[in-house]
């Protein structure tokens, strides 16, 4: 049996058919039709139709998009592929395979991938972290998936930068979420870089900023260590409730190889205890991660707290 993972995303459409083993036997990418949900619906099942061609077999089929599933309608919501929103993605593209669909938050899928075969394998629970356009999580306990009713384990980028000070983290800031101060506005790749160009009139992608501060440039280096201990703040604050084994960090700024030297003493600071044991790690799979989880959404259940 093979396992068909699909990451949907804003701008494209990512497919990756695994074996039991998580071999890739086939990938495949097109461009997201984002006009209608009949065409949404039109372009995926051909996409479905073209690999099972070429799978010569039975597939499971999963899914992972940015957005939650309602867990009590079963309604998407919050996606930036706006036509899936208030759509039943599941139960439609259910009917047109005329076999079981399992959906699951692109986050969600990051973590399970690394939990499974990835860098958090043979970790009693792992904590995924994207630091990428946004800034996203997902939790897995003993190879299973965390849910709950809220359908937003993991969301730890919408909650507050913990100990925020505007003398120490700078002016407020206003997330599109309607809060203010939200983790992801600081640590995001989006944030990391717009804070920095805001503060010094510049236009630097985060890769310009970080060689900056890897060159010793003051302002960079000050807006590096300020990251840091954003970061620190937050997965302290993440380990106090959760106390994860490992944490596995992928996305643009997983790439920054120095915050695995970084991280761990700073987060020391914060946590509830004298020294932290759990793992920083850097994600195996990286752009991977999310279509690989997809993939193995049908194989395992998830453990929901209702």
């Amino acid at each position: 049996m093979f396992h068909l993972g699909l990451d949907i995303g804003g701008t494209k459409m990512a497919a990756v058919l695994l074996d039991a083993s998580g071999a890739v036997h086939l990938r495949e990418r097109r461009p997201t039709y984002k006009e209608s949900y009949q065409g949404f619906m039109d372009t995926l099942v051909s996409m479905i139709d073209d690999i099972s061609v070429s799978a010569r077999g039975e597939f499971t089929v999963g899914i992972g998009l940015p957005g939650a599933i309602d867990p009590h309608s079963g309604l998407i919501k919050n996606c930036n592929c706006l036509v899936l929103n208030g759509e039943n993605l599941q139960d439609d593209l259910a009917k047109r395979l005329g076999q079981p669909v399992f959906l699951a938050n692109d986050a969600d899928c990051f973590a399970l991938s690394e939990a499974v075969d990835g860098a958090g394998a043979g970790y009693g629970t792992v904590f995924g972290v994207i630091v990428g356009t946004g800034c996203g999580g997902g939790v897995v306990v003993n190879g299973q998936l965390l849910s709950g009713p809220n359908a937003i384990a993991g969301e730890w980028g919408h909650n507050p930068l913990p100990a925020w000070q505007a003398i120490k983290d700078g002016p407020c800031q206003h997330c599109y979420c309607g809060q203010e101060n939200c983790i992801e506005s600081f640590i995001s790749g989006t944030g990391f870089t717009r804070r920095f160009n805001e503060a010094q009139g510049t236009l630097l992608q985060a890769e310009a900023i970080i060689a900056a501060a890897n060159q010793h440039d003051p302002f960079a280096l000050r807006h590096y260590h300020h990251f840091i201990d954003a970061f620190a703040r937050s997965l302290a604050s993440v380990i106090n409730i959760l106390d994860p084994h490992v944490i596995v960090i992928g996305g643009g700024l997983s790439n920054v190889e120095r915050i695995y030297q970084d991280l761990p003493a700073a987060i020391e600071k914060y946590i509830f205890s004298s020294s932290c044991h759990t793992a920083i790690v850097k994600a195996k799979f990286g752009d991977s991660s999310g279509v690989r989880g997809a993939a193995w959404l049908p194989t395992l259940s998830v453990t929901s707290k209702l």
